[in-house]
């Protein structure tokens, strides 16, 4: 098979063989830890619009070395097999990666939901719900599903609700699911977390100036020019946070109807509501059809956050970003990351960049096997033994503390806070062993070999301690 015509499942497995080579596990082992236990294929019937539709979705579960499994459930009309089984493998390397205690599964519903009225797939949902749970491939104890393309907290709170329709004496049925409503048992700070946990990954990246000079960059990232593509939650939280609080410069953003470039700085909450409310990016200010010469355009950073397969050998060449932060799954093909690896284009990959996700899933999860929520028992203590500090502060220094910081150091950390706080910590700690990984062994060639020798040897200890 040739770079030009691989596969997203054949890219991954590729990225896969180089790094289990150069961890050096037996030919059985790294087939064990490579292949999915299984995957299965659901088709059911919904009567709706006066006839019966028959619709076909599949859950992958790729490694059980840690239980739960984890992972998302994308509504797409081209959703197949293969796409899911990759999905299912990034996921449990991903989990591995930032030591989230899951194996990997990934499903999908092979729907196109603007077909569809929220009424038709609210039943389309909960039918799909009950085929899970007929093969324990929605539980809190065994698989946990959670948002992923198409998906989000309304689709959540329905396979929530439904499961425990389903067994309505399993205390724990709201952590069935993760990515679900706070008002269902979600958590905050759970919808912005990918794009979030994007923004620490590079903050982190620029704490390592030794990688960024690799790839002819210096500074700091306030003032970096960025192109995002695809502005959905991922992206749109992502570019968000760089712009707003980290001073970066969105310059482009690629939407499925053309793109919008504006080299002094794009309003990314403004173009947010233009997208909403007429459905694309086009008519917005600086639109262009031409996307390809947005995604070829001089840039620092450039953030693909839609879809596996967009960058490919046959625009590789063309891509002038310095860094490529992988937001979505499998953006890079095996083909393309060699090209650009070669002229010193960083690729943070999406096996730790996109990792916020899973990592907040992780926190709702623990919040809904323990029944309270974070921050509940230590905020107000918090808060009164900060107060009794700063008051034996003033009394040692006879002045009174600036009125314009008190209350902001006084107040206990909230869910958010925790939330993020979490989050930034995992973040930090991932890129770091990638990083002292690569720049440590010259066999290495780059972040992502190493982030996936770094799951493949945590997934073999944690199958040595199985005895397998």
């Amino acid at each position: 098979m040739s770079y030009s015509d691989e596969s997203f499942l054949s890219s991954v497995e590729r990225m896969f063989d180089r790094a289990a080579e150069l961890v050096g596990i037996s030919d059985d082992l790294q087939h064990k830890i490579k292949i999915c236990n299984a995957t299965y294929t659901v088709r059911f019937g919904v009567r709706l619009r006066n006839r019966l539709y028959t619709f076909t979705g599949y859950r992958s579960v790729h490694s059980e070395h840690r239980e739960p499994v984890k992972g998302g459930i994308r509504y797409s009309p081209h959703a197949d097999q293969d796409e899911v089984e990759a999905l299912a493998s990034l996921m449990t390397f991903k989990c591995a990666l930032v030591e989230a205690p899951f194996g990997g599964s990934k499903g999908a519903l092979v729907i196109d939901p603007a077909q569809w009225e929220p009424h038709e797939l609210e039943k389309i949902t909960r039918r799909f719900t009950q085929e899970l749970a007929k093969r324990d491939l929605i539980s809190p104890a065994q698989n946990v599903p959670a948002p992923d393309m198409g998906t989000g907290e309304r689709e959540m709170s329905w396979m929530a609700d439904e499961y425990k329709r389903l067994y309505p004496n399993d205390l724990n049925t709201w952590a069935c699911v993760t990515g679900k409503p706070v008002s269902k048992g979600g958590i905050r700070g759970r919808v912005e977390a990918t794009g979030r946990g994007i923004q620490f990954a590079l903050q982190e990246a620029f704490r390592h100036p030794k990688d960024i000079e690799w790839a002819g960059l210096s500074g700091e990232l306030a003032g970096k020019k960025i192109v995002v593509q695809g502005l959905g939650n991922v992206g749109y939280h992502a570019a968000q946070f760089l712009s707003q609080e980290d001073d970066a410069i969105i310059i482009g953003v690629m939407e499925r109807d053309g793109a919008v470039v504006d080299q002094s700085g794009i309003d990314i909450d403004g173009l947010h509501h233009h997208i909403h409310s007429s459905g694309g990016v086009k008519g917005y200010k600086g639109y262009t059809s031409d996307t390809h010469s947005v995604l070829t355009m001089d840039c620092d950073i450039f953030i693909p956050a839609a879809m596996e397969g967009v960058v490919t050998v046959e625009n590789a060449a063309q891509i002038q970003a310095n860094i490529i932060i992988e937001a979505a799954n499998g953006p890079i093909t095996f083909g393309a990351n060699e090209m650009l690896r070669k002229r010193q284009c960083l690729i943070i990959p999406d096996l730790y960049a996109n990792a916020g996700g899973v990592t907040v899933s992780y926190f709702e999860w623990v919040k809904n096997i323990g029944h309270i929520r974070f921050g509940r028992m230590q905020r107000r203590q918090h808060e009164r033994q900060t107060k009794d500090m700063i008051l034996a502060i003033e009394e040692m220094v006879g002045a009174k503390f600036p009125e314009a910081r008190l209350a902001k150091i006084i107040e206990g950390p909230s869910e958010l806070d925790l939330v993020r706080s979490g989050l930034d910590d995992v973040m930090r700690e991932g890129y770091q062993v990638m990083s002292e990984k690569w720049n440590r062994d010259a066999r290495i060639p780059d972040l992502r070999t190493a982030a996936m020798m770094i799951a493949i040897e945590r997934i073999q200890d944690s199958y040595s301690s199985l005895g397998i």
